[in-house]
């Protein structure tokens, strides 16, 4: 969108925020890079320049505004619309690959060489790798340096930078400001969330509409117990971190998401926050969404009534997968019973110093290693379990934020059980794709048989036709006409 002159310039005269993250303005005459919401009297057209990323901004020598912050803008929409390798790669360094694993790591995880990886990020984003990763380390070292009381030197390592000098350097490049400056003018703010010791408190952004009952509703009507609750009005659960592990609770506020984050290593912060940003859908552009279903007649009610319905996604897509089948033609209660046994036996124990949360979910290899008969499953369907927990802990089936969602689905497939509402119900809600579609599930076919949609599953994906690429968003409406718990906020 950064290239359309005339739009961005529309879009931040009338500081539109539906377009921050889309695109940056940086100003020529300040050096500074605003989002298009920035509530400054907006520049005279002529000192305007857009860019793509923060990084391209920063690259280019601008600063970021202290007025907006445009390194807390939610971020583009298009990394989770796309399944392309830049769309791929965007999401694998907003989850901090790089700073684990560099570039090379990055570029092997995508099939690609390093070369390749950075030409088609520069091309499409005004910065490679390196900068992205830089920009968003900026971003978390910022985060840590505001909402929580450790020594700037431990700041440093867990944001990912490789010395002390390095990561003074970059935030008073990026900010104008030391480290120390941010913290005092954070301890000086009256919107500073309150700091408790090993908790890092922060507000996740989201564009507008946000309907939070199905969203939240999914998420705590088909909670595992142990591994997630519903608590003093948030969503909780156990993270399972390259580092070590962590509990969330996610709250919804009018204009943000309240999150406080316990980590066991800080380090883990990047991934923790992009896994929660991942799971709530919080960097989809729900206007364009809803805007594309009320083309349809039966739907536009549905979205006219609740605007802004998230698809309710997970924090680990080998977990949501394994959950998946033990759902397999079973209630919501069956499946939380199953997937609670599992986590009992086999789950990694934790203390929860704040709620009710015992276990991480345990991992695909000690899945793998179970006696299949001690699964209260049929038959067919212990080896369906077997066989995916046995394929994932190979490696010879990895499903990811980075996944390629047709090989993915082809790869499901061939597993024995699974069939097209498993597959689908994957890619939607565990590899993210936004055009995943339940033509045969019970909820789906209700809505259809009340609404007067087609009721058989060739008929209304016929019909869906219409809908695409946002069929994952529409099952979310259709579920939503049933009075099922994972519609509605628990009390």
């Amino acid at each position: 969108m950064h290239t359309d002159t005339e739009r961005c310039v529309r879009a931040v005269q009338a500081k539109d925020a539906r377009f921050d993250g889309w695109f940056f303005t940086a100003v020529l005459t300040t050096r500074i890079y605003c989002r298009p919401s920035c509530p400054v009297v907006p520049p005279k057209v002529e000192n305007m320049t857009f860019y793509p990323s923060a990084a391209a901004c920063q690259q280019a020598g601008f600063r970021a505004c202290k007025r907006c912050r445009p390194d807390t803008s939610p971020g583009s929409p298009e990394w989770n619309a796309r399944a392309d390798t830049v769309a791929r790669a965007m999401r694998l360094i907003r989850d901090g690959v790089v700073d684990r694993e560099g570039v090379p790591g990055l570029a092997a995880r995508l099939g690609y060489s390093t070369r390749q990886i950075e030409r088609q990020l520069l091309a499409e984003l005004g910065a490679g790798p390196l900068a992205l990763a830089r920009a968003q380390r900026a971003q978390t070292a910022r985060l840590l340096i505001e909402t929580t009381a450790l020594p700037m030197a431990e700041v440093a390592f867990a944001a990912g930078f490789a010395s002390i000098r390095t990561f003074n350097d970059t935030v008073r490049e990026v900010f104008a400001l030391a480290p120390g400056e941010l913290r005092t003018r954070a301890i000086r703010s009256r919107t500073a969330p309150p700091q408790t010791p090993g908790v890092i408190s922060l507000r996740l952004p989201y564009r507008a509409p946000l309907n939070p009952s199905n969203l939240f509703g999914h998420l705590a009507a088909t909670g595992v117990p142990g591994v997630e609750e519903w608590l003093d009005g948030a969503y909780r659960r156990t993270l399972n971190l390259p580092y070590g592990h962590g509990i969330v609770a996610l709250a919804p506020r009018p204009d943000h998401i309240a999150c406080r984050l316990a980590l066991t290593d800080p380090r883990d912060l990047t991934i923790a926050i992009s896994r929660c940003r991942w799971m709530l859908d919080l960097d989809a552009d729900p206007v364009a969404v809803d805007d594309q279903l009320r083309t349809d007649e039966l739907l536009a009610p549905l979205v006219d009534k609740a605007p802004g319905r998230r698809v309710p996604r997970t924090v680990d897509a080998a977990e949501f997968a394994v959950r998946a089948v033990l759902g397999q033609q079973v209630s919501t209660a069956a499946a939380r019973t199953h997937a609670s046994r599992l986590v009992r036996a086999h789950g990694e124990a934790i203390e929860d110093a704040e709620g009710g949360l015992t276990h991480l979910f345990p991992s695909s290899e000690a899945l793998a290693t179970l006696d299949p008969q001690t699964l209260a499953l049929p038959g067919t369907r212990r080896t369906t379990f077997m066989s995916l927990v046995g394929a994932l802990a190979d490696g010879s089936l990895q499903l990811g934020i980075d996944s390629d969602w047709d090989k993915a689905r082809a790869q499901l497939t061939a597993i024995p059980g699974f069939g097209l509402w498993t597959v689908e119900v994957i890619a939607m809600r565990a590899l993210g794709d936004p055009d995943a579609f339940l033509p045969g599930d019970l909820g789906m076919r209700r809505a259809a048989a009340e609404l007067g949609l087609p009721s058989t599953p060739a008929a209304l994906t016929n019909r869906a036709a219409a809908w695409r690429p946002w069929r994952a968003y529409a099952v979310q409406y259709l579920w939503a006409t049933d009075d099922h718990p994972i519609n509605r906020l628990p009390s």
